[in-house]
């Protein structure tokens, strides 16, 4: 798995606990013209570990595998993780493709005991929480 130049290690504490707090985290990624998977690794206390960029798409997808997040959550030691990416076209909708690796992602998780507790979708002017919103 490629990491990007984005990888943070968090040494204060951040704690994210809704989904407006990850949607804060992302104010440098939210306005970028190629859509960005990114990934916020937990502790048990949602403290975030670190973030990392899993993919670099094209304008409107990002393709990932749970094998290469999970990995990397393992290595990081995460008890949770929250997913998300930017949507350059402006909406927050989310598409047919995001539901579908929220489903993968929580299944996956669920095998090896680590929670994904949300996908955000961020856009300039706002975001879309599938957990808020009963996807998850």
């Amino acid at each position: 798995m490629q990491l990007y130049e984005l990888e943070e290690v968090y040494a204060t504490e951040c704690v994210l606990n809704d989904s407006k707090q990850v949607y804060h985290e992302m104010r440098d990624i939210k306005s970028w013209t190629k859509e960005a998977f990114v990934v916020f690794f937990l502790d048990a206390r949602n403290k975030v570990i670190s973030r990392e960029i899993v993919n670099i798409g094209t304008l409107d997808q990002a393709i990932v595998h749970p094998r290469e997040v999970f990995r990397t959550a393992i290595m990081r030691n995460a008890a949770s993780l929250v997913i998300a990416h930017n949507h350059p076209s402006g909406s927050t909708s989310p598409s047919e493709e995001d539901t579908q690796i929220t489903h993968k992602m929580r299944e996956a998780g669920k095998i090896i005991g680590i929670d994904v507790l949300d996908h955000v979708i961020v856009a300039r002017d706002g975001y879309y929480s599938l957990l808020e919103n009963d996807w998850m």
